[in-house]
């Protein structure tokens, strides 16, 4: 089109920084209007997150950080915990390491991260811990099981009724097993922690489309120093050359259908009755938001993007900590010296915790006094989902996180499951959490009221709709989207989708208008790795030994990572 637009981003997540980072080093004038009162979306830390979690060294001192004589130090620690902790209510994860510029990014910029072994402790439904065999032996088999649906999904995809789900495909394997029937009713429940991947419980994950749900070949890692090193390294190019405005919900986006020879815009209103002009906008807004708001786009938007954008799920994955004076349940854990016997733990089916006979109510937490030195803490990080996650945070919604009535009700939650712990005894302080805090992702408007896009029985085209999602209505009207929801699929529900889709969309606005597409890589396709005979390549959890990645020598360079 001859000329440098000026380009209006609507939030300031990860895919619309990387999305203004590539168009600022293309010369085009950039306004990103955030929501909140930070940039970052999920991964982003507000200010008074800034001190770091102690260490078990640390909780050592009396009356500093989460240690003290008592089990709860409500002066000081108490505060402390519920700042500190919303470091982690956003991403824990970098999902596979092969051509992963988040992997790179995290390397380059000192950003610790944590590969865990396989261990893992397993609590049948009557709460007693199983022996190593059998727990070795069922999730063996979830694990293989989830290895040949992948290579099914993709295989298969274009028979495979819409309302078969995951959960149908485990209970027809394991009746081809010869497993005794305790054996195979534990499988079955362990298959139901599939929900903490995807946010919904896996009764409801679609077979159709599960090889949506494959990650980048490579591990997985766990950010060990959180995101913080990642989002600054990601974000500063464009704070220091973007026009950023905070506290600006937006709630119209108005644009016509280009016309030759008139000048076109896209006219963008806020809350508080701002109204900007762009000759190009990217809406970055979480799958969830654009569900509820889809009368925010005058004219409203077309039939085929509506259905794209109601077809795909949204999952409602939340997390609880609950950080202790002392990892009671790790007498080996030291910050120099760490052999955590289990750091994952699975609570199957809990019988002796009240609910309803007919939802899943499985527990998992990880250990993260089992991260490396320098990180490590003593507390246990629950995943939850499905009924169990909308019944928490439900029951928290208005109460005050410094609050006893929020305090005990967490802490009620989870007690049955830390007190089967080894070491726990509730005499000690030690085994009372110090402080417990919990994401409410389903409770925030600017999440979209919940995770992650994911892909549910029912749905028809799924792969398509992503695609629709991805042109959005870019070329008509001028209106671009990104976020995870649009990635390639290996990076659906990920940061480094989201990383992707924001580079891809600015990459969409340069062609339009003949720029060089500075700073951008190799384009990702949507290939995915169960297509791969090589069945080892698609697990999306791999159990290797543990591996502690730090940054790269200083002043080594980081590289413009490809897709």
């Amino acid at each position: 089109m001859g000329k440098s637009p000026s380009v209006g981003i609507i939030g300031a997540g990860i895919s619309a920084l990387r999305c203004a980072d590539i168009l600022i080093q293309n010369g085009v004038q950039v306004t990103l209007l955030e929501a909140r009162g930070r940039i970052g979306g999920r991964v982003g830390l507000p200010s008074t997150t800034a001190v770091e979690l102690p260490n078990e060294r640390e909780s050592d001192l009396p009356g500093q950080g989460w240690g003290s004589s008592c089990g709860r130090v409500r002066a000081q620690s108490l505060c402390h915990a519920a700042r500190t902790d919303r470091q982690y209510s956003g991403p824990n994860w970098i999902h596979g390491t092969d051509s992963n510029p988040i992997t790179n990014i995290a390397i380059g910029s000192n950003t610790k991260l944590h590969e865990w072994d396989e261990s893992q402790s397993i609590f049948n439904p009557s709460g007693d811990l199983c022996d190593d065999a059998l727990a070795t032996k069922i999730t063996e088999w979830m694990w293989t099981i989830i290895e040949e649906a992948f290579e099914y999904s993709n295989k298969y995809k274009d028979i495979i009724p819409a309302h078969k789900s995951l959960s149908d495909f485990f209970r027809e394997k394991i009746e081809e097993t010869n497993l005794t029937q305790e054996e195979k009713d534990m499988c079955i429940e362990l298959s139901k922690t599939w929900g903490a991947y995807v946010g919904d419980p896996v009764e409801r994950q679609s077979l159709k489309f599960f090889r949506l749900e494959e990650c980048i070949d490579g591990n997985n890692l766990f950010v060990a120093s959180t995101y913080k090193n990642i989002l600054e390294h990601i974000s500063g190019p464009v704070v220091r050359r973007a026009d950023i405005r905070l506290n600006e919900p937006v709630v119209k986006i108005e644009a016509l259908r280009r016309a030759s020879g008139t000048k076109h815009q896209v006219a963008v209103t806020t809350a508080a009755g701002k109204r900007y002009h762009f000759d190009e906008v990217v809406v970055t807004c979480p799958l969830g938001w654009l569900k509820r708001n889809k009368s925010a786009f005058v004219p409203e938007i077309p039939a085929r993007l509506s259905s794209a954008i109601d077809s795909i799920s949204y999952g409602g994955l939340e997390k609880i900590y609950a950080v202790f004076p002392h990892a009671f349940w790790d007498s080996t854990s030291s910050i120099n010296n760490h052999s955590p016997p289990s750091p994952f733990t699975h609570f199957l089916n809990p019988t002796y915790v009240e609910h309803a006979e007919s939802t899943s109510w499985n527990q998992e937490c990880i250990s993260l006094s089992a991260l490396p030195a320098g990180c490590a803490h003593p507390t246990l990080l629950f995943y939850i989902f499905g009924p169990s996650a909308a019944y928490v945070v439900s029951k928290i919604k208005t109460l005050d996180p410094s609050s006893d009535t929020y305090y005990n009700f967490l802490n009620e939650f989870l007690l049955p499951y830390y007190s089967r712990l080894p070491q726990y005894s509730s005499s000690s302080p030690d085994c009372k959490p110090a402080s417990l805090f919990a994401t409410q992702w389903r409770n925030d408007l600017y999440a979209g009221n919940g995770s992650y896009s994911n892909f549910q029985v029912g749905l028809e085209r799924g792969d398509e709709d992503i695609e629709v999602m991805r042109e959005g209505m870019g070329i008509d009207r001028g209106i671009w989207f990104a976020g995870e929801h649009t990635a390639p699929f290996v990076g659906l529900g990920t940061t480094t989708g989201a990383y992707w889709s924001g580079e891809r969309a600015a990459g969409q606005i340069c062609d339009i208008y003949n720029l060089s597409r500075s700073g951008m890589g190799l384009k990702r396709d949507d290939s995915l790795p169960s297509a791969i005979a090589d069945a080892s390549r698609v697990r999306p959890k791999v159990l290797v030994p543990p591996v502690v990645v730090t940054g790269m020598a200083e002043g080594q360079q980081v590289l413009n990572c490809s897709y």
